[in-house]
């Protein structure tokens, strides 16, 4: 992937990264190994992820895709229905605000950020990290989302916060396969960019070529120091989950916890399959009502009809239907979604079916798994608050350096999360104005909440009378 670089004019120029248009190829399990190897002969350093935890990002991304296992039918997809349902949830009321005087490129650098959002929190909660990259275009910023498993940790600090990290984008230019690896190093200075470009021999890396090899590299330089942009220029994007595999810093999968019961659901599911298959009706039937006529086509069905030896006494047609267990097997799967809701803080009937009256619930139990859920969602909402406050001073950072205007360092939207799983937004602003009805709270305030604005100094409810009031807020 390739970093900001000189152009013509002495201006830096970004280049493409994973999301962008480009030949950026995701690299996937032995390609990861490949992307590891690489970074490591290229710049002497090597993932900093345990085996235990690479080899659990692999299971992770196979859980969502699908990918076969031995005894095990991924057709459900559980994983892809968790992290639907909670992308769905954390952004269904989603709306950012800037001020009125906000520039224009802040505007469409903010937008941009939006537009990869749902992108970014999938990513994120599949993988358990997403970083995004912000890219200028056009004096703004656009943002690609870079999955877990596309980039490399270098190096982390004690917080899990990324202080290296590697990538890699592959070309193909006349039947010859390249590497174009990057490192990007946060330093007390700035952001150091390293660039490597290596024609590949076959699985190896081969030699370090010239970066003016390829066209689209001709005008990266090997080098290049970023001054005053703090840690790896990216905007992080984690899941606020505690590592639950090798109790490392690093994120882990929103359904990590549950990934035992993931595989079981599969293995039930599967046992389901072939409960159905052997069930089948069969016909036993003699061998000779079997035998293909002079055209080669057989007189009965072989799904069907099963030939046995022409022995006088199995002559004849015989029906076995044997009695299907599937009660069993679907009670089974009811047991292990419920027992995934429990462990992600999901509510109960968002994976299982919603218990019979024959199975009571009490109002506590039932409350709790909405309040466990609410939690979830909120968390994952301030996680990615967290992430755009990142983007948008990565955005000025950036902007400075590139001589970039309408980019200013004070530049955080205030975000609305709409009303939350237990929170009620209209019954709460039905009593703040029959607070106000009642004299009891000032209407700037009650304006102020609602639309959460700024209202600590008198200028601000000034401000506030002035947009909202009318001829009532002057004449206060």
């Amino acid at each position: 992937m390739c970093g900001p670089q000189p152009g013509e004019n002495g201006s830096l120029r970004e280049g493409r990264g994973p999301g962008m248009p480009g030949p950026y190829r995701v690299a996937m399990k032995k390609g990861e190994d490949d992307l590891q190897s690489y970074l490591e002969q290229a710049f002497g350093k090597s993932d900093v992820t345990s085996v235990k935890m690479r080899a659990a990002v692999r299971e992770w991304f196979d859980l969502y895709y699908g990918v076969p296992r031995a005894g095990e039918d991924a057709a459900p997809r559980v994983a892809a229905l968790i992290v639907g349902k909670l992308c769905r949830t954390v952004f269904a009321e989603y709306e950012t605000r800037l001020p009125p005087e906000a520039p224009d490129p802040l505007r469409r650098s903010l937008s941009a950020l939006n537009a990869a959002a749902k992108t970014a929190m999938q990513y994120a909660l599949v993988g358990g990290e997403c970083l995004l990259k912000p890219v200028p275009r056009d004096g703004a910023f656009d943002f690609a989302a870079i999955r877990r498993d596309c980039y490399v940790p270098l190096a982390r600090d004690a917080h899990g916060s990324l202080l290296a990290v590697g990538t890699m984008e592959r070309h193909s230019v006349d039947g010859r396969q390249y590497a174009l690896l990057e490192r990007r190093t946060a330093g007390a200075d700035g952001l150091t960019i390293e660039t490597r470009l290596f024609e590949l021999n076959g699985q190896t890396l081969g030699r370090c070529v010239p970066l003016a090899t390829l066209p689209a590299c001709a005008e990266l330089v090997p080098q290049l120091v970023l001054p005053g942009v703090q840690g790896v220029g990216l905007a992080v994007l984690k899941t606020p989950l505690m590592n639950c595999v090798d109790g490392s810093p690093d994120a882990v999968s929103i359904y990590a916890p549950a990934a035992g019961l993931l595989h079981a659901l599969a293995r039930c599911e599967e046992q389901l399959n072939a409960e159905f298959a052997n069930g089948a009706s069969r016909v036993f039937a003699s061998e000779d009502l079997l035998r293909p006529d002079a055209q080669g086509r057989r007189a009965l069905q072989d799904d069907l009809f099963v030939g046995l030896p022409d022995d006088p006494a199995n002559v004849g047609v015989t029906v076995y239907s044997p009695t299907l267990r599937e009660g069993s097997y679907l009670a089974r799967k009811q047991d292990l979604l419920r027992g995934c809701e429990s462990l992600l803080g999901l509510r109960r009937g968002i994976l299982s079916e919603v218990e019979t009256p024959a199975e009571p619930r009490t109002a506590t139990e039932i409350a709790a798994t909405s309040v466990d859920y609410d939690l979830t969602i909120r968390d994952l909402q301030s996680a990615w608050t967290d992430t755009v406050q990142q983007a948008m001073a990565l955005c000025s950072a950036l902007g400075a350096v590139y001589g970039l205007d309408g980019l200013p360092q004070t530049a955080a939207p205030a975000i609305d999360w709409g009303d939350g799983v237990l929170y009620d937004r209209a019954r709460i602003w039905a009593e703040q104005r029959e607070l106000v009805d009642a004299g009891l709270l000032r209407p700037e305030l009650a304006l102020a909440w609602y639309f959460d604005l700024p209202h600590e100094t008198e200028a601000e409810l000034a401000e506030i009378r002035r947009r909202f009031m009318g001829d009532a807020g002057r004449a206060q």
